[in-house]
């Protein structure tokens, strides 16, 4: 299945940007989104000729579709990876916050796939993976929100399976990733109580999450499925 097109949305940084240079190093084309025009642009230079940037915000879905227009297709495959991270607790709820994050994940990653559908080949071949996280399993104190909305992307790929088959939809949630920008930069100290909960004493990798993702983009056994990247984390 040689020069796919593959859409990243959030393929600036962190685990889309590794993905999207796992598809370009795989010969075929990656498409990546962020919000800033010249960022994205930039970022995707970098991943050499073949691959284009798209100023794209999903936390605002009135403009997706004139967003996307600039793809003419035919498109193989998306991963929606964008997220945002949020401390939120019936406690101590922001309205505000929370109604973003819903947005961005369970509107956004909807319109996007409607957006598409006019260039998403209608195979088995062409695969969707929607981004959720393990907090929807494994929820901590703050979040209320993001643990909601994460196990809302489960119902989402389930039945955006059964409606757009015989494309195939699936949800991934990584667990902690070690090696992430995000978990990278925390102080010295910190990963030691999560990592000495994994069976193997290492916490998943950022290329875990990137091959987890392509099995889910081009296995054809693969649809309505959830799954969970985290090296055994929550079976302690």
């Amino acid at each position: 299945m040689a020069g796919r097109t593959v859409v990243v949305v959030g393929g600036t940084s962190g685990i889309g940007l590794e993905l999207a240079r796992d598809i370009v190093a795989s010969g075929d084309t990656a498409i990546i989104t962020g919000r800033h025009r010249e960022r994205t642009t930039r970022v995707a230079s970098s991943l050499g000729d073949s691959a284009r940037g798209i100023a794209l915000d999903i936390s605002e879905p009135e403009t997706i579709t004139a967003s996307l227009s600039a793809i003419d297709g035919p498109v193989h495959g998306l991963v929606l990876s964008a997220i945002e991270r949020d401390a939120n607790s019936a406690r101590d709820y922001s309205v505000p916050r929370a109604t973003r994050l819903t947005v961005l994940k369970l509107v956004g990653y909807t319109e996007t796939v409607h957006a598409l559908l006019d260039r998403l080949e209608p195979t088995v071949d062409t695969g969707i993976v929607l981004f959720g996280g393990g907090a929807k399993d494994l929820p901590y104190p703050g979040s209320t929100t993001v643990s909601t909305i994460n196990a809302g992307v489960d119902g989402m790929a389930r039945t955006l399976a059964l409606e757009l088959a015989p494309i195939r939809v699936n949800s991934l949630h990584p667990g902690i990733i070690g090696n992430s920008p995000f978990w990278a930069a925390k102080p010295e100290g910190v990963l030691d109580a999560y990592t000495s909960r994994t069976p193997g004493g290492e916490l998943a990798t950022m290329a875990d999450i990137v091959d987890a993702t392509q099995f889910l983009l081009r296995n054809r056994g693969m649809s309505g499925t959830s799954l969970v990247v985290n090296r055994g984390w929550h079976l302690t």
